[in-house]
């Protein structure tokens, strides 16, 4: 009888911590203005417009959406607007961003087109406060470096804007030195096909929320296809963070995420 009691006790109290671990911030009255936004994912890209272009984001704030982008940093310590490290995919050269310079850019066009990888500055002085930028931080090795620099450039920025990474160490980065920046934690069902080469135990931890206590960011985003996952759920439901969802392909899937409360990242329609 002792022993089934300390049993349950045991259990209920790791279920507390469990509870605890997904903790966030709230009460963020600016997080309201990214609500009321439907977000181009890497800008308005397709039909010949290379995705995190210039003229994807031109064709965005064109439309009256905000923007979700990608950056990385580079060599020089400026900031690159691309999604992978890796420039093959979307410029057919397999030579890492972080090793270049802003002078080089020219020379790696986007998917055959005329367009080359922006600079954040760039983006930032075409949005210029128009419309809220979700901005996501991409680190390589230098996640204290790629926040701070990520923090500098938006000390005189004066728009809505908010920073996220699937990296706790850049949210909590963020936590540390820049409590003022809205800040979100990304996840997904790193069991479900995802190419991410991280630990079992790693990935059970950030698929769960369980480092939400020491990051403490203001919102979670998820994959759409992941957003009923039961702790995702529990999170939403005792701790009422603000929510945002990727990639919506469709205007359905489109209309589910917002009327559940989501807010919207979309890609390949305009909804």
């Amino acid at each position: 009888m002792i022993a089934a009691l300390i049993i349950l006790i045991v259990l209920v109290v790791l279920f507390v911590l469990f509870i605890l671990s997904m903790a966030v911030r709230t009460g963020r009255s600016d997080m309201k203005a990214l609500r009321g936004f439907a977000y181009a994912h890497r800008g308005l890209h397709g039909d010949g417009v290379p995705e995190n272009s210039m003229e994807a984001f031109r064709l965005a704030l064109e439309g009256g959406y905000g923007i979700e982008l990608d950056v990385h940093l580079m060599k020089d310590g400026n900031l690159a607007v691309i999604h992978d490290s890796s420039l093959l995919r979307t410029a057919g050269v397999d030579i890492r961003i972080e090793d270049l310079t802003a002078e080089e850019l020219p020379k790696y066009p986007l998917e055959g087109t005329t367009e080359i990888i922006p600079l954040y500055s760039q983006v930032l002085e075409l949005y210029a406060g128009k419309a809220p930028i979700i901005l996501e931080l991409k680190p390589v090795g230098n996640v204290a470096a790629l926040t701070e620099a990520a923090c500098k450039i938006m000390d005189t920025y004066q728009g809505v804007y908010c920073m996220e990474s699937f990296d706790p160490r850049c949210i909590n980065w963020l936590k540390k030195n820049r409590p003022d920046v809205l800040r979100g934690q990304l996840s997904e069902n790193y069991f479900a096909g995802t190419k991410a080469k991280i630990p079992a135990y790693l990935k059970l931890v950030l698929a769960n929320h369980l480092l939400n206590f020491t990051t403490c960011p203001d919102f979670i985003a998820c994959r759409y296809s992941d957003r009923n996952l039961w702790t995702t759920k529990l999170c939403r439901g005792l701790w009422g963070p603000e929510t945002v969802t990727w990639t919506l392909k469709t205007q359905e899937e489109f209309d589910t995420a917002v009327k559940e409360g989501w807010i919207p990242i979309f890609e390949g329609f305009r909804p």
